[in-house]
């Protein structure tokens, strides 16, 4: 019997254990801190094993790992490293859903050299969006055509039916990830020349893009989209980007956020012991100081502003208890918001992936694919956003299992053998891209 060993019982967690137990023959461990949350992954089944495992546990995290076949990680990406380094020395093929980064790269040789499979960027964003890329590029070029432009835009968001607080978001995934990519540059070409957003004027820089039933939304570029011009194979592009989507409002509220600092990630000692009396410390606001009116101030705003009201409401101005005294801004804000912006039994999470490219061919014609993906959760069940990032995880771990994946080292799913069984697979799942082709004269 195959034996698979999923690290991190989070939100995203559920439906790739679940998918996992119904393959037959394989058995199951999930491991998690927090081994209660592990338990209710597995329930009852048979060939489902929970454990608690705190990851500074090196021996005991190998004793786990040695005995498997494959390794999801579904812990917090800073992790996959580490991970990483185990499943090398224990000869374990390794998935994530998380970004390549420097680190995980140097695993690349030694990793093919041991035969192993190290996949990475096999959830939603990044995951589904290569997928449904290099299909539709693929396609483009099987019939002639050149990309001329991609632009790509992808969002988690609550369904319009639960955006009901002033943030227009609620979390889906893990809080301070979400916060994180706010403290990111971005680097995008358009019409030929590479465009650079400094990181603290990200928010500044956003569209509003029109989806199709859904109405308006915030864009706004995401990391280092230049680089897909080479991972995707589309040297000829003129103009791509890889941007995320967010209800009206975010960026403007996240723009002030930065601006006070909020996004630090520099721990220190408190001497505050509430929400407002941090925020009078970090910002130097005197006692005998309204400290709404001096926030608002700071940030050239009216007191009264929607961004100051929103502030308001998230408990920034509050005598709430600070979670600890040692902490950085940002974990200070991670923690309120993951209070304040949960989804309520029962309520909706929603999903959009949509990719326009617009392609040429040597008629001279030119085309123009938008493909959409528009998904939402369960009420009662699982998110839209555990099923899009846990179901290609799973189906990855199924095709190493089944040994359908080709080459070896660090990958991400921009080949066929991998991108192909796991769009079709999750056809059957109920999870469909819609295409639409015009030509344009």
């Amino acid at each position: 019997m195959k034996k698979v060993c999923v690290l991190g019982a989070g939100l995203v967690a559920g439906p790739l254990v679940e998918y996992l137990l119904n393959l037959g023959e394989v058995e199951v461990r999930v491991a998690d801190l927090d081994e209660d949350r592990a338990r209710q992954l597995v329930g009852q089944h048979p060939r489902g094993q929970a454990f608690h495992l705190d990851l500074r546990d090196k021996k005991r995290l190998e004793g786990l790992l040695g005995e498997v076949d494959v390794v999801a990680s579904m812990v917090p990406y800073t992790f996959h490293p580490y991970v990483a380094g185990l499943c090398l020395e224990l000869g374990k093929h390794l998935v994530t859903a998380s970004y390549v980064s420097p680190e995980m790269k140097k695993f690349d040789e030694p990793a093919r050299s041991k035969g192993l499979i190290f996949l990475n960027e096999c959830g939603l964003d990044p995951g589904l969006d290569h997928m449904e890329a290099k299909k539709c590029i693929n396609q483009a070029r099987a019939a002639g055509g050149q990309v001329l432009s991609f632009i790509s835009y992808c969002g988690g968001l609550p369904a319009p039916e639960a955006n009901n607080n002033p943030f227009g978001y609620k979390f889906s995934w893990s809080p301070r990830g979400v916060l994180l990519a706010g403290r990111n540059e971005a680097r995008y070409l358009k019409d030929g020349q590479e465009v650079v957003i400094p990181a603290e004027e990200l928010f500044d820089h956003f569209e509003l893009v029109e989806i199709p039933g859904l109405g308006q939304f915030e864009a706004y570029p995401n990391r280092n989209s230049v680089i897909y011009r080479q991972i995707y194979d589309i040297p000829e592009v003129q103009t791509i980007l890889r941007g995320t989507l967010r209800y009206p409002g975010w960026c403007s509220k996240l723009k002030k956020i930065g601006e006070l600092g909020l996004l630090d990630i520099n721990e220190r000692e408190w001497t505050a012991t509430t929400y407002a009396d941090f925020m009078r410390e970090w910002l130097g606001i005197k006692e005998d100081e309204d400290l709404k009116t001096a926030v608002a101030s700071r940030l050239k705003l009216d007191s009264d502003s929607d961004t100051i009201k929103a502030f308001d409401w998230l408990g920034l101005f509050s005598r709430r208890p600070l979670p600890v005294q040692k902490s950085s801004p940002l974990d200070l804000l991670t923690a309120i918001m993951w209070d304040k912006m949960q989804y309520e039994k029962n309520e909706r999470d929603m999903n959009i992936l949509e990719h326009e490219l617009l392609i040429s061919y040597a008629s001279g014609q030119k085309e123009k694919l938008v493909s959409t993906l528009i998904d939402f959760g369960q009420p009662g069940g699982h998110s839209s956003m555990s099923r899009l990032v846990g179901w290609p995880v799973a189906v990855g771990v199924k095709l190493i299992l089944q040994n359908r994946i080709k080459n070896r080292g660090i990958l991400i799913p921009t080949t066929p053998d991998i991108y192909e069984p796991i769009l079709a697979e999750l056809k059957t799942l109920g999870v469909n891209f819609k295409e639409e082709k015009n030509l344009i004269n």
